[in-house]
C-alpha cells in the first residue's frame, strides 16, 4: 500500500482539443490560469494513460496527491488547507461531513456539459440531493477477497474472519472506521447506519474479538489487503470489488464475495475543492472523466463500475455481466448506501478509537 503522496505530471503537449469546452493552448497563452489540475485521488484509481490524454485534451497537466483511507484524506485538507488541490475524489459517506467542514464548494454545472451521461439513479443522492457539489466518479461494493475455491461466495459470511474456529488463515481488516464499523453492525444483524450506542459498542466488542485471533495480520486500505491476498502473506482480507477483480485477473483461484449478513455500496465523486486555485481545470477534469469513451476506459482499468449511462454503451457486455464488478440483484438487495452520521459521528470516531487502541 503506497502511504507517501506521490505526484505525477505528463510534458505539456501543444496540440489541445477543444470539445470538452475547456482551455485549448490559444486561449491558456492569454489565460492566467495556473498550467496544473491538482486532483486528490485514492492510489491506483486512474489509468496513467489519461494523464497524457487529458493533458492534449484541455491543455492542463494533471497531477495527482495520493491518499488510502478517508479519515486520512480529510486530516490532510484540515492540514493543509483546500488550496493545495483543485479537485477531491471522496466516497459519498463523508461528502456531508466535508461540506460542513467546508472544504469543497459548490459546482457551476453550467461548466460540466458531460453532466448529461450520469444514469439517473446517480441524480439527486442523498448525500448530495442538489447535485450541487458533486459529480459522480465511479462506484463499488466492499466484501471479502480470500483464497478457497471449495468455498462458494454465495455462502460467505462475516464469520470466515470474525469466528477463530472457522478462520484457515491469516486475514486482514478494512482501515476504514465507518466501513469497518458498518460491516461490523451488519454483521450482528445490525443495520449498517446504526446510531443506537448499545450496538455500535457491540460491533466495536466484535472487531475487538477478531483481533485476538493469532490469524490476524492487521488494518489495511483495500490495496494493501489485496496485496497481501495475492502475495499469500493473508488468507483473506476485507477490500473493495475493484481490488478483487484485479487480484482476480492475476490469480484466477482467488473468490470475492459480498457476505450472506450484507454489505455496503458505496459511490465516490469527484468534489470541487473550496479554495481551488484552478477552478477552470477542475471542471475540465470532471468533463473529461464524463466523457462516454473516457468513462467506460476508467472503469474497465480501474475494475469498477461506472455511473456513466453513456460509457455503458460502449462497454462490452463481458465486463457488464462480470458479477464482481457489477454486482447482481440478489447481491445489492443485501447491500445498502452509508448515510451521513450527523450528530452521531462522534460516536464513530469514539468507537474506531476504541478498536484500534485496544
Amino acid at each position: 500500500m503506497k502511504k507517501s503522496l506521490t505526484a505525477l505530471s505528463s510534458i505539456l503537449l501543444l496540440a489541445a482539443a477543444s470539445f470538452l469546452g475547456g482551455c485549448n493552448d490559444e486561449q491558456k497563452k492569454g489565460s492566467a490560469h495556473p498550467e496544473k489540475v491538482t486532483v486528490m485521488i485514492y492510489s491506483e484509481y486512474i489509468d496513467p494513460e489519461m494523464l497524457t490524454d487529458f493533458q492534449m485534451k484541455t491543455g492542463f497537466k494533471l497531477q495527482l496527491e495520493l491518499y488510502e483511507a478517508q479519515e486520512e484524506m480529510i486530516g490532510k485538507l484540515q492540514a493543509s488547507g483546500t488550496s493545495q488541490y483543485d479537485v477531491i475524489i471522496a466516497s459519498d459517506v463523508v461528502i456531508q461531513q466535508m461540506i460542513h467542514l467546508g472544504l469543497i464548494g459548490k459546482l457551476d454545472t453550467n461548466k460540466i456539459a458531460n453532466r448529461v451521461n450520469i444514469a439517473d439513479q446517480f441524480r439527486n443522492p442523498s448525500y448530495d440531493p442538489t447535485n450541487e457539489y458533486s459529480v459522480p466518479y465511479l462506484w463499488g461494493t466492499t466484501g471479502i477477497l480470500y483464497r478457497d475455491e471449495s468455498v462458494d461466495p454465495n455462502k460467505v459470511s462475516y464469520s470466515m474472519l470474525f469466528d477463530a474456529k472457522q478462520t484457515k488463515g491469516n486475514f486482514s481488516l478494512l482501515e476504514e472506521s465507518r466501513s469497518m464499523l458498518s460491516m461490523a453492525l451488519q454483521a450482528k444483524g445490525y443495520d449498517a447506519n446504526s446510531t443506537d450506542q448499545k450496538q455500535i459498542n457491540e460491533a466495536v466488542e466484535y472487531i475487538l474479538q477478531a483481533k485476538k485471533d493469532p490469524h490476524f495480520l492487521g488494518f489495511d486500505g483495500s490495496v494493501g489487503g489485496k496485496d497481501k491476498v495475492l502475495s499469500k502473506m493473508d488468507w483473506a482480507a476485507i477490500v473493495f470489488n475493484g481490488e478483487a477483480m484485479a487480484a482476480i485477473d492475476e490469480d484466477s483461484t482467488l473468490q470475492f464475495a459480498i457476505p450472506t449478513e450484507g454489505s455496503f455500496m458505496w459511490v465516490d465523486a469527484m468534489l470541487l475543492s473550496s479554495k481551488a486555485p484552478n477552478p477552470e481545470g477542475a471542471y475540465a477534469f470532471m468533463n473529461y472523466i464524463l466523457d462516454a469513451k473516457i468513462g467506460a476506459q476508467l472503469a474497465k482499468f480501474i475494475n469498477y463500475a461506472t455511473p456513466n449511462k453513456a460509457s455503458l454503451e460502449v462497454i462490452d457486455d463481458e465486463f457488464k455481466n462480470n458479477r464482481v464488478v457489477n454486482p447482481t440483484q440478489e447481491e445489492i438487495k443485501r447491500m445498502v448506501f452509508l448515510k451521513d452520521a450527523g450528530d452521531a459521528a462522534r460516536l464513530y470516531d469514539e468507537a474506531w478509537t476504541i478498536v484500534k487502541t485496544r
